[in-house]
């Protein structure tokens, strides 16, 4: 039984880590284009597209019931 609990509590803290890293993602973008004012800038872009990629995908994998 206490090993079912310890896998339910890292799927829980990994899919809060996925979902915080699109968080990030979303800070990141409006963060730097707030501060440099580059609101089309392709490189910001990138970074926002990869954070928030990995982290909707991750937090979608670890919410997943068994």
């Amino acid at each position: 039984m206490a090993e079912n609990d310890s896998s339910v509590f890292s799927r829980d803290l990994l899919s809060m880590f996925y979902g915080l890293l699109a968080a990030l993602g979303v800070a990141f973008y409006f963060g730097w284009s707030l501060l440099y004012g580059t609101w089309t800038d392709m490189g910001v872009y990138a970074v926002t597209v990869v954070l928030v990629g990995f982290g909707v995908v991750g937090y979608l994998l670890y919410s997943i019931e068994d």
